[in-house]
């Protein structure tokens, strides 16, 4: 279980985000952003886990983001499925290609736009608990409650979630600002830790070392009110630097024009690096990430986890792979890639160099950051 590998000091991976992969694909509508596509087109969600599945993450995440009833029938939203029908397909297909490999599944609610429109504690938790049903018949390995950016909304989640007694996890989409009542990221994770959750964290809105941040500052909160529990982060694949509160989605870009802000492979070795360092032990991505970016992370935790994910066999280490190209600028450009990493030998004294001139890197070193290359 869940549990049990974090315990061991295991790393966990989780997979990436499915709502704006699928909705580049053309089987989610941005705006109600709901996750029908689980009946409608279940080929298309199978195919995605599958994908995360080889690049190396082991929890697959039901596709039940913005599954509750009241989400899905929000502002006009008209649906042929029953939030019922949507959420047993999700895990159907998760625990399908979860049984394909060494993977965990996870049932997940969200925040919802009851708790918006100021419903009680007991209408919001009624909602919940007909997400809960479905999981429970479905026997989910964990459950998550995760995207919510109000912490008394989440621990009402973890509320409901942990009477199942299934560990439970929970993760916010803030920053390092705190929630949206302006409840700092430490006492979040405080309450949410005393609601129930074993592991907290954060996910969304914020790129991914503003969420590294973030949940560093709710560690030292845990931490210093002699609590336990383990950590973990999902962070969006978007630069944000010129974020508020409320994350990418106050950004004019927002949906549709953040493509120029998207991590490169190497962004996500660097931050699967921080993460570890910071003592996260569930590491993985929302929105934005595809399955080349979890590829990377695992790639970047492979010393630690002992192997490779399926999804390396394609994939040389550092530009191995263009040493094969036919163009002889092309094949240089491999050595460019090693030639940058050596750059980084000057920040990182404590990196092999015979290992960063060989095929690998050291396990010590987060991959090169990102850099303008000026040819005269």
């Amino acid at each position: 279980g869940i549990l049990e590998r974090l315990n061991a000091g295991e790393i966990v991976i989780g997979d990436g985000g499915f709502v704006f992969a699928l909705e580049k694909r053309g089987y989610v509508k941005a705006g109600p952003w709901t996750p029908e596509a689980a009946t409608q087109y279940p080929e298309a969600v199978r195919q995605l886990h599958r994908e995360f599945l080889r690049a190396g993450a082991n929890i697959m995440q039901t596709f039940t983001f913005y599954a509750s009833d009241d989400k899905l029938e929000n502002r006009g939203n008209k649906l042929s499925y029953t939030g019922a029908q949507i959420n047993e397909a999700a895990c159907n297909l998760a625990r399908e290609v979860a049984n394909e490999g060494d993977a965990l599944v996870a049932g997940g609610v969200s925040q919802t736009p009851s708790y918006l429109s100021c419903k009680s504690g007991t209408e919001v938790k009624a909602i919940f608990k007909k997400q809960l049903d479905v999981f429970t018949k479905k026997n989910v390995d964990f459950l998550i409650a995760e995207y919510f950016e109000h912490v008394e909304e989440a621990v009402w989640a973890v509320e409901v979630l942990k009477e199942t007694g299934k560990p439970v996890a929970a993760t916010l989409c803030i920053g390092p600002e705190g929630d949206m009542h302006g409840v700092s990221p430490g006492e979040c994770a405080v309450r949410l830790v005393k609601a129930g959750a074993q592991i907290v964290g954060v996910n969304c809105h914020f790129d991914p070392l503003t969420c590294v941040k973030t949940v560093k500052m709710m560690k030292e909160g845990v931490e210093k009110a002699g609590l336990k529990a383990h950590y973990m982060v999902q962070p969006l694949a978007f630069h944000t630097p010129d974020c508020n509160c409320q994350g990418f989605i106050d950004l004019p870009e927002f949906p549709f024009g953040l493509e120029p802000r998207i991590l490169t492979r190497w962004d996500m070795h660097k931050y699967a690096r921080e993460a570890y360092n910071a003592g996260i032990r569930y590491i993985g991505g929302c929105c934005g990430f595809e399955p080349y970016h979890i590829r990377a992370v695992a790639e970047e935790l492979a010393p630690e986890r002992g192997f490779l994910p399926a999804a390396s066999e394609k994939h040389g280490l550092w530009g191995a792979g263009l040493e094969m190209h036919t163009k002889p600028w092309v094949r240089a450009s491999a050595l460019m890639w090693r030639f940058l990493l050596l750059q980084e030998t000057f920040l990182h004294p404590e990196v092999n160099l015979e290992v960063v001139m060989g095929s690998k890197v050291s396990s010590k070193m987060a991959a090169p950051t990102a850099r303008v290359i000026q040819v005269n």
